[in-house]
């Protein structure tokens, strides 16, 4: 069986290990949602992982509404990720943007109006909040969900123009796609809502659009499958996924990358079952895990279904990550109070390993 410093081919990106650097909103954009320099230096000092997936990227401004965090969709923020893509390349590094939607958990204030969803429903606050920042979302109409569409497609070509080796659709986490494909959320009786194939209509129309653009050997998808993620949740989740997997394998897409979280992990835990060796049957391509791993559990993924590994918070803390695992090195441990603030603390001052001593 491989190991995680075994090469491996997503599609038609090259990795010399399988060491997914994992998307990690940081909110170091500036408040117009363009990325800084100091972005490049962050993803540069990451080039070593097999692939990196970016923090997630808003293809629209109404579709964003997280602050600081950076957009695609205009050719300013294009010219801004320019600089931050030819780092990591230098640096002999590819890297992947993620394209995201947050529909109901677009903040009223951030984008100056009410979100929308698959239905009219109101997203809870995070845990451990004092106050919901989620407002009540009206439902998208067909002019919304043709506009969006367009949008998905105008990042995914400013994604190639930026530089970037592919692109990485969220639907994870209880975004738009997410809130779209759970019965939780979607109470539609339009060809968008009802059963699991009408539910998966706009992860199709989506993904379509996106292959145009990138292409299937450039394009993955990320879900996380089994149980409730920010008030999003659905009353079968194998009876959506697993279809949803079929299609991505059926259009060839480049990979699949899975958060699926346990009872004790230490970040949104869920009793739901893991759906990966059930996607695995239908799911030919890589098949990427995420949640909660150290190098003894992945080894034992990669000896199951998995096919690599993406690690989130010990890249966000070890920016060579890849050499720390191979030698056995400590890891440094990430400072949760710079996760969101501005500037270089926290995001990239970690020391390298030969500096840590």
């Amino acid at each position: 069986m491989p190991s995680l410093f075994d090469p491996i081919s997503y599609g038609a990106i090259d990795a010399p290990n399988r060491l997914v650097m994992a998307p990690l909103t940081r909110g170091r954009a500036t408040d117009d949602h363009v990325p800084t320099p100091i972005m490049a230096e962050y993803y540069r000092q990451r080039a070593t992982a097999g692939l990196i997936i970016s923090e997630g990227t808003g293809i629209s401004f109404e579709g964003l509404g997280w602050p600081n965090a950076p957009g695609i969709w205009s050719d300013e923020q294009v010219e801004a990720w320019k600089p931050i893509t030819d780092a990591v390349h230098d640096a002999g590094g590819r890297i992947v943007t993620q394209l995201w939607h947050l529909g109901r958990l677009a903040r009223q204030d951030v984008t100056g109006q009410a979100p929308f969803s698959s239905s009219a429903t109101q997203a809870p606050a995070r845990p451990g909040a004092t106050e919901n920042p989620n407002v009540a979302a009206r439902a998208m109409t067909g002019d919304d969900i043709a506009r969006t569409l367009d949008d998905f497609a105008r990042a995914a070509r400013n994604a190639i123009r930026a530089g970037f080796d592919g692109v990485e659709l969220h639907a994870a986490n209880g975004y738009l796609i997410d809130q779209f494909m759970r019965d939780g959320t979607n109470h539609r009786d339009d060809d968008y809502g009802g059963p699991v194939e009408n539910r998966l209509r706009l992860l199709r129309e989506v993904v379509g659009r996106l292959l145009d653009e990138a292409g299937a050997q450039r394009t993955g998808v990320r879900f996380s499958p089994n149980g409730e993620v920010q008030g999003c949740d659905d009353s079968n989740p194998e009876a959506v996924f697993v279809p949803a997997a079929a299609f991505l394998d059926s259009v060839g897409a480049a990979f699949l990358e899975l958060r699926e979280s346990g009872p004790d992990d230490s970040f949104l835990q869920s009793q739901v079952a893991k759906l990966s060796p059930k996607i695995r049957e239908v799911f030919s391509g890589p098949l990427i895990l995420n949640q909660d791993f150290d190098l003894a559990k992945a080894q034992t993924a990669l000896d199951g279904v998995a096919d690599a590994i993406s690690f989130g918070r010990p890249f966000l803390a070890n920016p060579d990550l890849v050499e720390r695992l191979r030698t056995g090195a400590p890891l440094n441990e990430p400072d949760k109070r710079t996760f969101y603030t501005r500037g270089t603390e926290g995001y990239t001052d970690y020391p390298a390993l030969e500096l840590a001593s």
